[in-house]
């Protein structure tokens, strides 16, 4: 039940822990996805809410739905202009150098009959900036915050392997695919004038075994 994973909720917003695995978008080879079932968030509203930003399929965590067409543009132009603030949790294959950073690489969109598409780093691509941090290491993994100041296609996915050099422990597409992916959007915060701030956490899923206790 979608109304189960609810976060934050009130007259114009909806934030929901999306699980992995969960499609936001309905798939070009079909199968579950919350595009499809958003009327199960309706909680007593005439309309379905609406989808405001994206998640990967395999990413879990905080997603941000509007309850109506202004809440909408509202919140669309928050996630153009940068201030929407998100914090997101992430293993590493490996061991990071640093304990901390700022990742500066512009991600590009290839494609090939072959492989499909994917987002690589190329200046002539669009501005991404990700900040990062160390939390634990254990194991030969790493755990890092990431806190990223734009919101680029697969950005925390393509600076972890590009720029730290260690992947996402479980990417399919950037990393060894060996397990599910650990990344998650732990913290979503939203200001809003002349009302409180949208502001959602939602803890690591069960799928991040001892990293939950980090």
């Amino acid at each position: 039940m979608l109304a189960e994973r609810i976060l934050f909720s009130d007259a114009e917003a909806i934030v929901i822990d999306k699980p992995a695995g969960f499609a936001v978008t309905k798939p070009k080879r079909g199968g579950d996805c919350l595009e499809e079932r958003l009327s199960e968030l309706r909680m007593g509203f005439a309309r379905d809410p609406m989808i405001v930003h994206r998640l990967d399929r395999d990413t879990s965590g905080c997603l941000l739905l509007a309850r109506n067409p202004k809440a909408l543009k509202r919140f669309n132009r928050s996630f153009e202009d940068g201030s929407v603030r998100k914090i997101y949790r992430a293993v590493l294959d490996g061991i990071l150098q640093d304990e901390a950073g700022t990742i500066d690489l512009p991600l590009l969109k290839r494609s090939t009959r072959e492989r499909g598409w994917w987002m690589e780093g190329d200046p002539r691509g669009k501005a991404a900036r990700t900040h990062w941090e160390t939390l634990k290491v254990e194991n030969g993994k790493t755990l890092v915050e990431f806190r990223p100041e734009t919101g680029r296609t697969h950005q925390l996915r393509v600076h972890a392997k590009e720029a730290l050099h260690c992947p996402i422990a479980g990417d399919p597409v950037y990393g060894s695919g060996s397990g599910p992916m650990l990344l998650h959007a732990r913290v979503l915060h939203v200001s809003r004038t002349g009302k409180p701030a949208i502001a959602a956490e939602a803890p690591l899923p069960d799928h991040f075994g001892i990293w939950r206790q980090a």
